[in-house]
């Protein structure tokens, strides 16, 4: 088992059930639960009140929170009223958001590395209560202050989610942890931290110092196939969708071209279900800890020696309390 581990949740749940879940995983010895904000689907701050609000353990936070859409001043209320619900449990986790996404809404994202130092180092300044003035290229901020009745620094680590190796090497150079996406393989971990280093090096920092947290899809079950069948779904999706990133993980490129082939631009869910039989149960593993929960956690171990110091499962199907006590503490099955 690792030594830490964590939760992590979409919107695939209502928030009354992740409410739930994220109390269990609390009860189950769980370090830390990651909401992540979906895509026209679900804001962030709001179940992560609601998880601050009925637990008084287990670390919170955002996984991630884009950075185009608020105000930088507002970023940092948001995490500071979050601190005064669960103090010290708070992480401001941010991102970028996809580029569909930002021009779906009308954002000119030009500079994204840009845009996130300058949000980070101006996010550093108001956690610590200090008057920020910063004119950058994306932040302007004007002898501005966080008003609030505590006058000590708030301890909220800030991580960012990364995907490019510019991304990483950035994570590197100022953020407290990095956020790695899941539907990777361990050896895609292992090479995102070497760019991870290379950034913590150019700051004088040890690659040591960052959290290295590594979102895991995980499908577990006592039946075997149902479990696999599950993942198996969600790679036939990011084979189709996401051929680069997969091809980055392994995947060959005849098992692409034959998924393409299958599947339409909007497919059917028949069409979906007959493609997904043509990914062999090694496909499914490589990029996920999916099957019996012996094998996920051999698999959630990988990502661990690979260089991740927080595995954070990402649990699809209906029984994810079963996900969270297959890696609890003590638990057998």
């Amino acid at each position: 088992m690792p030594d830490r581990i964590g939760l992590y949740l979409q919107n695939t749940y209502p928030i009354r059930d992740s409410i739930r879940y994220t109390q269990h995983a609390e009860a189950r010895g769980f370090e830390v639960v990651f909401q992540a904000e979906s895509d026209f689907a679900r804001d962030a701050s709001v179940p992560l009140a609601a998880y601050a609000a009925v637990t008084s353990r287990i670390k919170i936070g955002a996984g991630v929170m884009n950075i185009w859409t608020r105000n930088i001043a507002t970023i940092a209320a948001t995490f500071a009223s979050l601190d005064d619900l669960a103090t010290d449990r708070i992480i401001c986790g941010l991102g970028t958001w996809h580029d569909h996404i930002i021009k779906q809404v009308g954002i000119r994202a030009d500079r994204p590395l840009l845009a996130l130092r300058e949000v980070t180092q101006a996010l550093r300044g108001l956690f610590a209560g200090e008057r920020v003035h910063l004119h950058g290229q994306y932040a302007h901020l004007s002898n501005v202050r966080l008003n609030q009745r505590q006058t000590d620094p708030r301890r909220i680590p800030i991580y960012i989610a990364a995907t490019t190796s510019q991304m990483m090497a950035l994570c590197g150079e100022i953020s407290d942890g990095i956020l790695l996406n899941y539907m990777v393989s361990p050896a895609y971990t292992s090479a995102a931290i070497s760019q991870l280093a290379i950034g913590a090096h150019k700051a004088g920092r040890r690659v040591e110092e960052i959290d290295r947290v590594q979102l895991i899809l995980c499908s577990a079950s006592r039946n075997r196939d149902e479990a696999l069948n599950r993942a198996r779904r969600v790679v036939a999706q990011f084979i189709h969708q996401q051929p680069t990133l997969m091809r980055a993980n392994g995947i060959h490129q005849d098992l692409i071209d034959s998924i393409h082939q299958a599947l339409p631009q909007m497919p059917t869910p028949k069409q979906l279900s007959d493609a997904m039989q043509l990914i062999p149960d090694d496909v499914v593993q490589s990029v996920t800890a999916a099957g019996t929960p012996e094998e996920c956690r051999l698999k959630v171990r990988e990502y661990v020696e690979a260089g991740a110091t927080c595995p954070v499962l990402y649990p699809i199907g209906s029984d994810v309390n079963f996900i969270i006590d297959s890696f609890a503490y003590g638990y057998t099955t």
